[in-house]
């Protein structure tokens, strides 16, 4: 059976490579991202490419059109975004936190909201959101980020709690400091393993989380965070 994956800030980083992790893994690939780098992404990898926003509903619309109308099926959906503005917390003006509502939550939420119709059908499908280490200890460094992704872990959980029976599952993924950015070199001091994380070992547990070795486990935020996050 065909799987197919929706993949969002597909064009660099972390989404590009969980998208080519899931394609290693068979699966087939609806990618986008703001710039040009989910096309090249989808014809390297043999998908479906699209250039648009997340914080767009019709680009939203339109990638899942899309996915059906070739496929005919979604199994898996990974939520992945770019960051949002930073500041003083109250310096943030209300404008850049809508901007953070509207590329960091709403998706999460507009995707399940297109998507859980086809998995209710199918009878399976499972959503991977990724967020970052810091939503559940958060930093005054990044206000909006945290916020926002903290609501995230509620919507993952209540999205579990209503879809779980019916065979849909909805987790998180909390990365640390990895490799898909530039970071200061003291910042390894501050990570109890001492080195900054890969790529990979994010898109791995990502798939981990989609397949069926992972079928009991739903609801759930999970750290990949080299132990940095100090919460028990």
């Amino acid at each position: 059976m065909t799987k197919v994956a929706i993949v969002t800030a597909a064009g660099r980083g972390i989404g590009a490579g969980v998208a080519k992790e899931l394609r290693h893994r068979g699966y087939e690939l609806a990618l986008m991202s703001p710039s040009d780098g989910s096309l090249a992404l989808a014809k390297e990898l043999g998908g479906i490419g699209l250039k648009g926003s997340v914080a767009n509903p019709e680009a939203l619309a339109e990638l899942v059109k899309q996915a059906l109308g070739k496929w005919g099926r979604v199994d898996a959906v990974v939520n992945h975004t770019g960051h949002p503005p930073k500041g003083d917390l109250l310096e943030i003006s209300a404008k850049d936190w809508q901007v953070g509502h509207d590329m960091l939550l709403f998706p999460v939420i507009e995707l399940a909201r297109l998507v859980t119709p086809t998995m209710l059908t199918q009878g399976s499908g499972a959503f991977v959101n990724i967020t970052t280490f810091a939503a559940y200890e958060p930093s005054l460094a990044f206000p909006v980020s945290c916020t926002y992704r903290a609501a995230i872990g509620a919507f993952t959980k209540l999205y579990a709690d209503r879809y779980a029976a019916q065979g849909i599952r909805m987790n998180a993924v909390l990365p640390g400091f990895t490799d898909s950015l530039q970071h200061k070199p003291e910042t390894m001091n501050s990570i109890p393993m001492k080195r900054i994380g890969n790529v990979s070992e994010i898109a791995k547990t990502v798939a981990f989380l989609l397949s069926e070795d992972a079928g009991y486990i739903t609801g759930q935020s999970l750290r990949v965070d080299g132990g940095i996050a100090r919460h028990i």
